[in-house]
Order: C-alpha cells, then structure tokens, then sequence
C-alpha cells in the first residue's frame, strides 16, 4: 500500500519514523520549505524516501507529484494549511488526519486549547478520513485520555496526545491495510466548532469565577498566554494554581509576590502565577517581573 506522509514539526517527524519502523511502503514525504519541515526532511532522505518541500500544498506541482506517485493513502500528520480538494481525490483509498479531540467535538486549529477552556474533563484524539469540510469527514478511530485539573494545553499535548496520536496514525495505516478501517459518520448536532485561541479569546476578566479564569489560563498555556492589560502591556500568565481560599481582597488585586508565584485575588479565591511574561519579552518569575513593573502587594492589575 502506498502512502504519502503531509506532515511538519516534531509529530509529523515522529509519525514517519513510526511508518518507517512498520516497513510501510511510503513513497514520498511533504513538509513546510521552513524550519518546520526541516525534521521530516531529515527522516526521509535517511530512509531514501523522496522528501518534497513545496512552498504551498496549493502550489499545482504538487498536484502533479500526487498523481504521478499514484498513492493508495495520503496521512496528514498535524497539517495547518487547508488542502486543496483536487489532492483529495487522488488516493485510491482516501485521505486520513489526526485531529487532538473527539469529533465531532472542538473542530478547529484550537482543539486542546478550547477543551480546556470550556472545562472539559475529557478529550482524545481522532484520525478521520478527510472530505472538503473542515473536520467534518467520517470516523476511522478514536482514543480517550483524561483532562487532569491542572493541565495546560502544553501538559496535555506533549505528556498525552502527541505519543498517543503517533501511535493512533500507525494504527490507521494498519486498519486500512488489513482492510479493517471504520468509516464513521459524525454526529452534527454535536458538533462544535472554535475559533483560533488568540489574543482576542485570551484576555483576562478577573471578575469573573475562579474556575473559569483558571481554565483559560490553562487553556492558553503556553500559547498564546492569557494576558491583563496594565499600564499599555500585555501581562502573561503561565504555570498557575488555584486556591479556593477567599483573600477579602478585590478581584484583580495582588495579594501577595514571592518566590512561589504572583497571587492574584478573584471571584472566590486567587490565582497564583509561577511565570509571567511582559508583552514579547522572556518569561521570569513574579519577584523580577514585579520589580520590573514596581509592583508590590495590593496594587491591582
């Protein structure tokens, strides 16, 4: 079965690496001309296996490369360009990606991020088989993990979804070849779809209920921060906890700064903050970050 891998970064890297190891019959490899294909590039000429770097899927050579590789599959491993559909029909079999939760649920380019968000105590990830909506095509398998009450969407990508989806890619090819892969209509009227998780999501009411600030600060670490505006900068947080423990402060004000974090009072308890990022500079911890913007307990942010 041939198989043409679409893929970037450190996942697509690794998704090649786990079809090499299975001895699939993969007939060519397409990454970013950037540094993001960079790693997919490596794995395929070590493995003689041709290594295309188009500037744009959409580019009409790589239309002509498909057809003259003749593919029986196409995978997309963590793909953020939308495919043109004239690649779609080239696959005998069809065409498969992963996607980091459990669709029809969170489609979009902000899965993790929205999961935990919304306070989701569940996700997953799913391979579907890929028609020209966005997330939208049948179910060949799904995973489940837990959402722990502290993860971020870093914890939950890089120490859950990202070995599991590699694992869950092999798997697909295997289904497919045995002849064995499911082809499982989504439910619509389950369906969510989020916008990107940017700084126009990521903004911080410190009014609002400790819970729901606390998912969104999770949900925006470590991209892209969920941020106050004071004195004209974009102040970040990062590797927060929470404490239900009432402060008698105004939310937003600053109960305390220490080594251990910024406390930060709230609606029902604080939030501490153990990294804090000033608009694009470094992340440091709460001392320096409070002596660079003369902070001290009791000013509010």
């Amino acid at each position: 079965m041939k198989i043409i891998l679409v893929g970037q970064g450190p996942f697509g890297e690794k998704v090649l690496e786990a079809l090499i190891k299975s001895k699939e019959e993969i007939v060519a490899s397409f990454s970013p001309a950037d540094k993001r294909g960079e790693g997919m590039h490596i794995v395929a000429e070590k493995a003689g296996i041709s290594s295309f770097r188009p500037k744009a899927m959409k580019d009409p050579g790589v239309y002509d490369l498909f057809v003259k590789l003749q593919p029986d599959v196409v995978a997309l491993a963590f793909v953020t360009e939308i495919i043109p559909e004239t690649l779609l029909t080239v696959p005998v079999l069809g065409s498969i990606c992963y996607h980091p939760s459990l669709l029809p649920r969170h489609r979009g380019a902000s899965a993790i991020n929205w999961s935990i968000i919304q306070g989701d105590t569940r996700t997953g990830l799913t391979v579907f088989w890929v028609d020209k909506g966005i997330d939208t095509g049948p179910i060949l398998l799904q995973k489940e993990i837990d959402i722990g009450p502290d993860d971020t969407t870093g914890s939950l990508y890089f120490n859950k979804l990202f070995s599991m989806g590699v694992d869950a890619m092999a798997e697909s090819i295997a289904l497919i070849k045995s002849g064995q892969a499911q082809k499982i209509r989504q439910d619509e009227s389950l369906a969510t779809y989020e916008p990107p998780c940017d700084d126009k999501v990521a903004q911080i009411d410190f009014k609002k209920p400790i819970d729901e600030i606390y998912n969104l600060i999770r949900g925006c670490d470590p991209q892209p921060g969920a941020y106050v505006v004071f004195e004209g900068k974009k102040i970040r947080f990062y590797d927060t906890k929470k404490s239900p423990q009432k402060t008698g402060k105004q939310p937003g004000e600053i109960v305390s700064i220490d080594d251990a974090g910024l406390s930060i009072a709230v609606n029902g308890g604080s939030i501490k903050a153990g990294k804090v990022r000033v608009d694009k500079g470094e992340k440091v911890n709460p001392i320096e970050f409070a002596q660079k913007m003369n902070l001290k307990p009791g000013d509010r942010l």
